[in-house]
């Protein structure tokens, strides 16, 4: 597998308003340049472009979402690091084969 660059990263936060209002200034950001809800997936995301990389707060909508079990778990903070690669099918592959953790599969980023 060849990582071509960070993608974006995941914080999980258990309240999504709170975490904009203590990142933003860090970020230099007034505003998420991409804020979106994805209901499959149950979550309601602040996305912000860094030189390219994509920065996410993460709040989930539902106890059962994948974001509310990690906090339950580890509490809030980094949930997932996402690589660009040239082949993400054989990337999952390759990482289950060496038993490394993956939060679902492959998915299109927005």
């Amino acid at each position: 597998m060849k990582v071509n660059k960070i993608d974006h990263l995941c914080i999980a936060v258990k309240n999504l308003d709170q975490a904009m209002k203590a990142w933003e200034p860090v970020l230099g950001k007034p505003k998420p340049d991409d804020p979106y809800i994805d209901e499959p997936e149950k979550i309601r995301v602040a996305r912000y472009w860094l030189g390219g990389v994509g920065f996410e707060l993460m709040e989930s909508t539902s106890p059962d979402g994948d974001v509310a079990k990690v906090i339950e778990m580890r509490g809030e903070g980094i949930m997932l690091m996402s690589f660009n690669v040239d082949n993400s099918r054989a990337a999952i592959d390759e990482l289950k084969g060496r038993n490394v953790p993956l939060i679902g599969g492959a998915r299109k980023f927005r």
